[in-house]
């Protein structure tokens, strides 16, 4: 697997080489197959149906989905950086209200849209 989301910190700032916002060789969904996992709930980010395990963290949600543009930041695009709660990178609006995607489990009819 190949990742191509190159945002790299050089002298001056964060810059985002464009174009490069895709995974390559990636099928779809990205879980471990054969893994006993609680009963699938449904979710929607940005008007998209997703489906989760129940109570599994919404980045990671979103990540097995293919999402991980999640908003845009003052210098370059934000997404799941740390996974643990320490970067606010991964800001995301639940019914409105600004969560940190890592650190909230998905539920049942969650509507999700980028911060």
């Amino acid at each position: 697997m190949q990742l191509l989301d190159c945002v790299t910190f050089r002298a001056g700032g964060w810059r985002r080489q464009a174009g490069l916002d895709r995974m390559v060789g990636v099928t779809s969904p990205l879980r471990i197959p054969g893994i006993i996992r609680p009963a699938e709930i449904s979710l929607t980010f940005e008007g998209q149906t997703l489906r989760a395990p129940e109570g599994e963290s919404l980045a990671a949600a979103l990540l097995a989905a293919g999402k991980r543009h999640l908003g845009e930041g003052p210098h370059a695009p934000r997404g799941l950086v740390c996974m643990m709660g320490v970067c606010q990178q991964c800001l995301v609006r639940v019914e409105g209200r600004l969560v940190q995607a890592c650190l909230t489990p998905v539920r049942e009819g969650m509507r999700v849209s980028a911060a």
